[in-house]
């Protein structure tokens, strides 16, 4: 009988912590190696170069890429560890079946004839937006643009969101809205041109650590750094000026910071009537904003809201940065176009150290947000239903505007469908919605009501645990494509390894559902540069135009910014992407002399309401409830929960509570608490700390079943981008029972376990129910 495979404490104690677990390849040692490969992290949007380590077909190491202009050798502790997720012993490697007793082993053709034959009989059954798609920004832009055609033409359904509708979506709407394109304003050099630096919602040194490095430059040079955040996150302890705001009061802030530019005359005249339109409906709109009133709603001192409008209008250069903490709210579009507004009244954009640029989150957050896995998008950045820019992709695709489907659900909305009963088959990839979706009780109900769910993905992940069919598919190192960084530079992704065991790359595994549906003609690709390069075309004439770039243009150059479109009429109305005119250099700085991506070239101001957010504190519930990241985990955590140094560095959540609020309810550090909101509980060990307000608590959102902060998170979506209000929850906190302590303690040993290394398959089904238990 062979012996199962280790578990991390085991091979730790056996062969000591110099040997990297590599199934089924064995032990190899980091410092023997055949290749070294240049490639980029596969985690956050700021894709930091970094060359793997390849001995037999497995990553056995890493070091940094110092001729990367992005960070120059430098990485964060992820992108250190990033090359560890390969080896875990939970990786699939074949393809499984949901049994009474448990996943079990089948073939490829078993797997994927159960898959096809639910599809056509569910689609048969109810029609076929019944059956729904969900996709991941982790992913290349090659399979992104494959996912977007797949669901599509293939699937024949409307109903595809992806995980990017948690991220990028309100700042994709406000910048659309103001600027008529939806990306970074600058490349990240542009920071440290800067005099002044207004960073607001967003974690830097935790979530996107190099970036820190450029706000250093900046400081050298002289700029002043103001930070608003209802936490004195890291990067904040040593800013200029420090706002702690009220969760969800980001949008009288910024009204009131524009009021104090306007009655003090720091505004940009000439750059407003030159470039831009309705600045006299947002003047309006911010005439009764004071500091005095904005204080009394986000508790900052007027003096203090003063001083930081002053300090942003009077400079001579400024960037305001912004990520989830601005976006993460039903007001989330509200938010972003403020932030803009502030940016165009005193015409701090469009040149060497000024702009306005929402720091990517996800992996490929920003191209894959453009290539056409939307619900609401096609390839380009293109509205989906906006007659012409269909017309230009069924043209592109070869079909006609009746077979290509409509505007369909977002993500949390696809979720509501399936609880209602409306939508009652799933194919999922790189999403891991029971951890990442706000309410996760009512969504563990919604996954349990599906009549057939297949999933694509490398581990077992607590929503790919409600599978029926389980596809294993492919790592980022072991595909080859690009993906495009949050300063919208398109970078080139190398594949040092291939998939282990009988797991395929995601993009074969779609192509052989599509022909198994009988779509196959659709799909003739037999590379991801074949996908690259019908995509460039798909993206012509799109804001989010890559016609002039390819795969060689990127590795020369170290990456290419879009927009990059051809620059002559050749190829004009071609489909054949090698006529494309690849000339045009990209374009690292947007919106240079005033021009901006509307057909008129100006700008608009967009006047904002206040409002407040979806749920407010009350006496049943007193504390604002707020979340988050940490700088050792990802996302969902199903990568970085599987890499032990990672654990070993934040092991579990932690509530964070002010001294304070600590006395008022007698709770110390690593006390067992329970907070509830109106959506359900969970215990936790406190963290008492001064660096967060009195009033509001903090728990990141990497973790999955009883640890999971999107137990408490509300299903409130922002009008406009369909985004959860994951940053503002109304909740209670108090001293757990002894009883809750110990179901406390109980979970905690329980994931620490399923962190260290639980072979895949073995007893998924008693652990998933014990996980609910």
């Amino acid at each position: 009988m062979a012996k199962p495979p280790l578990t991390r404490p085991q091979y730790l104690e056996e062969f000591g912590p110099t040997l990297h677990y590599t199934p089924p390849h064995g032990f190899k040692t980091v410092d023997e190696y055949d290749d070294i490969v240049d490639t980029h992290c596969c985690f956050c949007g700021q894709q930091c170069g970094i060359k793997l380590k390849v001995k037999d077909n497995a990553v056995v190491g890493f070091e940094p890429r110092y001729d990367f202009p992005f960070n120059r050798g430098k990485l964060c502790p992820k992108g250190i560890k990033r090359y560890l997720q390969g080896s875990h012993p939970d990786r699939l490697l074949y393809p499984m079946r949901r049994t009474e007793q448990g996943y079990q082993r089948i073939s490829w053709d078993e797997a994927l004839s159960e898959t096809v034959s639910k599809i056509q009989e569910i689609q048969a059954k109810y029609g076929r937006d019944s059956f729904a798609m969900l996709s991941g920004v982790s992913l290349s832009n090659e399979k992104s643009y494959l996912v977007g055609k797949f669901a599509r033409l293939a699937l024949q359904t409307a109903n595809l969101d992806y995980n990017g509708r948690l991220c990028m979506v309100s700042a994709g709407a406000g910048n659309k809205k103001a600027y008529g394109i939806d990306r970074a304003s600058n490349h990240w050099e542009d920071i440290t041109k800067a005099k002044v630096i207004f960073i607001i919602g967003t974690n830097i040194a935790e979530c996107f650590p190099i970036t820190t490095d450029y706000i250093w430059r900046a400081r050298d040079n002289g700029a002043k750094v103001i930070y608003a955040d209802p936490r004195m996150v890291p990067m904040a302890r040593t800013a200029d000026l420090f706002l702690p705001l009220r969760v969800g009061s980001d949008s009288a802030l910024l009204m009131s910071m524009l009021h104090v530019i306007i009655r003090d005359g720091l505004t940009d005249e000439a750059f407003i009537a030159a470039h831009t339109l309705g600045f006299d409906d947002v003047r309006e709109a911010v005439k009764d904003a004071t500091p005095e009133w904005a204080a009394q709603i986000t508790g900052i001192p007027a003096a203090k809201i003063e001083q930081a409008a002053r300090w942003y209008g009077e400079a001579e250069t400024g960037m305001i940065l912004h990520a989830r903490g601005l976006e993460h709210q039903t007001k989330g579009v509200d938010n972003v176009v403020s932030c803009a507004n502030l940016a165009l009244a005193t015409g701090k954009i469009g040149r060497e150290g000024c702009g306005h640029s929402t720091i990517t989150g996800q992996g490929n957050g920003q191209g894959g947000r453009e290539q056409g896995h939307k619900c609401d998008q096609l390839p380009g950045n293109r509205d989906i239903t906006n007659p012409e820019h269909r017309a230009y992709i069924c043209d592109v695709w070869g079909v006609s505007d009746e077979e290509l489907p409509g505007k369909g659900l977002s993500a949390q909305e696809i979720l509501n469908a399936i609880h209602a009963g409306e939508i009652k088959g799933l194919l999922s990839l790189c999403f891991n919605p029971l951890v990442s979706l706000p309410d996760a009780n009512f969504n563990r109900e919604a996954l349990d009501k599906l009549e057939h769910y297949t999933v694509i993905d490398f581990f077992l992940s607590e929503t790919a645990q409600h599978a029926d069919i389980v596809l294993p598919g492919s790592l980022h190192e072991e595909d080859e494509g690009t993906s495009t960084s949050g300063e919208g530079r398109v970078i080139k992704i190398n594949a040092p390894v291939t998939p282990p065991g009988e797991a395929k790359r995601d993009w074969e595994i779609l192509l052989d559902i599509a022909g198994r549906l009988g779509r196959g003609k659709y799909f003739p690709f037999r590379n991801t540069e074949e996908i690259f390069n019908e995509m460039r075309v798909a993206s012509r004439g799109g804001t989010a135009d890559y016609s002039g770039i390819t795969w060689d243009k990127i590795v020369a150059n170290q990456g290419v910014f879009w927009p990059c479109p051809q620059t002559t009429e050749r190829g004009r109305t071609t489909k054949n992407p090698a006529e494309l005119d690849t000339a045009h250099p990209g374009t690292p700085r947007l919106y240079e002399g005033g021009v901006f991506y509307f057909p008129d070239g100006k700008a608009r101001f967009n006047p904002v309401k206040w409002r407040e957010s979806a749920e407010v504190v009350d006496d049943e519930y007193p504390v604002w409830f707020t979340t988050g990241r940490v700088v050792s985990q990802y996302l969902s955590g199903s990568q970085t929960r599987r890499i032990g140094p990672l654990v070993d560095q934040f092991p579990h959540p932690k509530l964070e509570v002010h001294p304070r609020m600590a006395q008022q309810l007698g709770i110390r550090t690593d006390d067992w608490v329970t907070i509830q909101t109106r959506r359900g509980q969970v215990i936790i060990q406190a963290n008492v700390v001064n660096t967060i307000r009195p009033d509001t608590v903090f728990m990141a959102y990497h973790w999955g079943g009883k640890e999971s902060a999107n137990l408490l998170t509300q299903r409130a979506l922002d009008p406009v981008s369909k985004i959860p209000e994951f940053k503002v929850s109304a909740c209670r906190v108090r001293l757990a029972t002894p009883e809750e302590q110990a179901e406390g303690q109980r979970v905690k040993a329980l994931s620490a376990v399923t962190e260290k290394g639980i072979p895949a398959g073995y007893g998924l089904d008693a652990r998933r129910q014990e996980l609910k238990r």
